[in-house]
């Protein structure tokens, strides 16, 4: 249970055109917060929000029709078709759920007018424009917070838990499924592995300093498939395997370390400890509890206490800049060209 549930009345003092710092003495008004962007993301945004105590949904922003219709069947909010309209009605923090490349210019629209912001994952389309939205908000004095939900997946909430304080040897992670309904204009390194890079770095508390990819473009225009391989500057060896090509989801990560071997599962959140390891092979295992909490809901508690408390956030935007950097780096450096064997996949029958 998050800070808001357990007391929903300590809000922060702020103004309904934008954020202020400090606590003021009216407590008891909740957070007024805006979503932006009502694809499939932003709707569950604005249906978890609409939902939280201390917390008034004003609105949703989406320039297509269907979106906004679908915003409001899902939350049961007032939908906008520009920015400027959402923000008239006074809001004091936003959740940018639109598509990357518009990050950049939301974003600072957002911080500008000293309002709170958590971009989704990534947090921009450049390091550069990243960097951008980091200075700005540091400048305005504003939270900015990154979309990296699979942190507040309980299973990885459980396996970060149980390498605490252990010498961490390699970390495997596989995150593979069948191909997008609706396509974008990135590949599964930037749509999938980025959020495996960001728990490789939370994860081992440490950099990643080397970086050996290998990418295939097999159906699609952009990398549909990926094998990235990493090592941190803690030493730690890292491996992600991605695509979309597999005809269904699997999500698993396996952690090495001097005394411990974990396994989990981020989809039937199973997570499985081998412990006790003796000189005849023989060692003991057990299953880790795991919570039930939904991950968004997690990650808006996170990011409106964040907001509340004028702390840092969980997942900051320094950390997602460099989470970026390692995505766009396995996209520039391949180890070599992989051979061109692009076409359709066959269909029985």
């Amino acid at each position: 249970m998050g800070v808001r549930d357990k007391n929903i009345t300590e809000v922060n003092g702020m103004s309904s055109k934008g954020a202020t710092s400090g606590v003021s003495a009216d407590a008891k008004r909740s957070i007024r917060v805006g979503v932006v962007g009502a694809g499939v993301m932003g709707s569950n945004h604005a249906r978890v929000l609409a939902g939280l105590p201390g917390t008034t949904l004003v609105g949703v922003v989406d320039p297509l029709p269907a979106h906004r219709t679908r915003a409001t069947e899902l939350a049961g909010c007032r939908t906008f078709e520009q920015l400027d309209q959402l923000i008239e009605e006074g809001v004091d923090a936003l959740t940018i759920a639109a598509p990357t490349h518009l990050h950049h210019e939301i974003a600072l629209a957002a911080i500008a007018r000293k309002i709170h912001v958590l971009v989704e994952k990534p947090i921009a389309s450049s390091v550069e424009e990243g960097q951008d939205i980091v200075t700005a908000a540091r400048h305005a004095g504003v939270t900015l917070m990154v979309g990296h939900v699979e942190r507040f997946n309980p299973a990885v909430a459980a396996i970060k838990q149980a390498i605490s304080g252990e010498d961490i040897l390699s970390i495997a992670i596989t995150r593979v499924g069948p191909f997008p309904p609706r396509m974008s204009n990135v590949g599964v390194v930037i749509d999938l592995a980025v959020h495996d890079i960001d728990l490789i770095r939370w994860f081992t508390e440490s950099d990643i300093v080397e970086v050996q990819p290998q990418l295939s473009c097999a159906v699609a225009e952009r990398e549909d498939i990926a094998l990235l391989q990493f090592r941190t500057a803690s030493g730690v060896l890292a491996h992600i395997n991605t695509n979309w090509l597999t005809p269904f989801k699997a999500r698993s990560v396996t952690v090495a370390t001097r005394g411990k071997y974990v396994m989990g599962d981020l989809l039937t959140r199973q997570v499985t400890e081998c412990f006790g390891f003796k000189p005849d092979g023989s060692y003991s295992m057990r299953h880790l509890p795991v919570g039930h909490d939904e991950p968004l809901r997690a990650e808006l508690i996170a990011f409106l206490d964040a907001v509340q408390a004028g702390g840092v956030p969980a997942v900051t935007g320094d950390e997602a800049v460099a989470s970026l950097e390692i995505a766009i780096r396995c996209l520039e450096n391949p180890a070599k060209p992989a051979a061109a064997r692009k076409g359709p996949r066959r269909v029985a029958g």
